[in-house]
């Protein structure tokens, strides 16, 4: 064991391994509900200006690839009216929108142009944040131009309208499984995608939801946002501080770095985080991307925090030879040093957090136990005093 004094840990973010010993099997990718729905509109424009039915249809990339969907049904709902399904493919993403019906529905309009619209089961924006206007449809910026190109590549829209609804017959329920909500996205789910691509299991939506949600709770003048690990810590959360609306608090998972550098961007002053031993530990090991396979538990950290609150070099080992966080927390317990060793590690989250942001943010942090609603340890002097 090394008796030298605790050091700030620098602060990362760590990339991927170089190398890995066993090639995992190539995941398939998907495609976005934005370009499922501009597939669906270009099949339904394809189908009111020829009067055809179109079983195939090839929609643009915003990287300027194309690609082609099969069209599930087509159908004249009346005279200068038609209607386009296809079903969302999410590939091997573990994706709550894969399998929707992206349905469009295409008439002709008097003016020039294009007209859009959601429909049934596409959100209605209620809150301001969300770069969407509110009262409007929840389909956000890329979307919208790659319907408006896929309908624009049929239709003269120089020359002649149409009005385009999106909707998604069973979205409302699809979105009780997914925070929009809580952003203020009310009646069903978001029209969303940057690339057009899902990409299995990539971080990027994840990372791309915590940044909005820290984007909603700015806007509304919210002074805090609340980071959370999971649905757990986040209920824990929510009734260690009740004073706070239920917009301040975010499922940040892993992107922890993420969210602090919104809020800094947005001028929100104050961050808090609640979360189990674990994910606390890398956070005070200086690690910001806490995913458990690009960084593990430093149990040199939980043994230096037991020194330091006391604990004798026997049981300083011990925690260092601990197989997890969890099992450096029960051995904390079994020796009585849980609340003062909860105390320090969380002292050394905020610090950590707050150096992140070069100390522009006042941070907080919150141990609970692994049921997530017990609260062990607080540190703070705000929100959490």
């Amino acid at each position: 064991m090394s008796d030298t004094p605790y050091e700030e840990p620098p602060l990362r973010e760590p990339d991927l391994p170089r190398t890995a010993k066993v090639r995992p099997k190539a995941l398939r990718t998907g495609w976005t509900t934005g370009t499922c729905a501009s597939a669906a509109a270009r099949a339904a424009a394809l189908h009111l200006v020829t009067g055809t039915p179109q079983p195939w249809v090839e929609v643009g990339l915003p990287s300027g690839r194309r690609v082609t969907f099969a069209v599930e049904r087509s159908a004249e709902l009346r005279a200068g009216r038609t209607e386009a399904v296809v079903v969302k493919d999410a590939g091997d993403d573990p994706d709550v929108t894969h399998g929707a019906r992206l349905t469009a529905t295409v008439s002709w309009r008097d003016e020039p142009g294009i007209g859009l619209h959601g429909g049934v089961g596409v959100g209605v924006v209620t809150k301001p944040g969300l770069g969407l206007e509110v009262g409007g449809p929840a389909i956000n910026p890329t979307p919208r131009a790659m319907i408006t190109q896929a309908v624009g590549e049929v239709v003269d829209l120089a020359v002649r309208g149409v009005e385009v609804t999106i909707s998604v017959p069973d979205g409302e329920q699809r979105a009780k499984k997914t925070t929009n909500a809580k952003l203020g996205i009310l009646g069903g789910i978001s029209i969303l995608g940057t690339t057009g691509i899902v990409r299995p299991f990539s971080t990027a939506s994840w990372r791309a939801s915590v940044e909005q949600a820290v984007a909603v709770a700015a806007a509304q003048g919210e002074p805090a946002v609340v980071l959370c690990t999971g649905g757990r810590t986040e209920k824990g959360a929510m009734e260690l501080l009740p004073q706070l609306p239920p917009v301040c608090f975010i499922e940040v998972g892993d992107f922890t770095g993420a969210a602090l550098r919104r809020a800094l961007e947005l001028g929100v002053g104050r961050v808090v985080f609640v979360g189990m031993a674990g994910k606390l530990t890398k956070l005070a090991s200086g690690v910001l991307m806490t995913h458990y396979t690009r960084s593990k538990v430093n149990t040199e950290v939980l043994a230096d925090i037991t020194r330091a609150v006391g604990g004798d070099s026997a049981l300083a080992d011990e925690v260092a030879a601990a197989n997890t966080a969890r099992h450096a927390y029960e051995l904390w317990d079994a020796a009585g040093l849980l609340a003062p060793a909860g105390l320090e590690l969380c002292r050394r989250v905020a610090d950590v957090m707050e150096r992140f942001t070069d100390r522009r943010v006042a941070a907080e942090a919150a141990m609970v136990d692994f049921t997530g609603r017990e609260v062990i340890a607080r540190w703070g002097e705000g929100l959490l005093s």
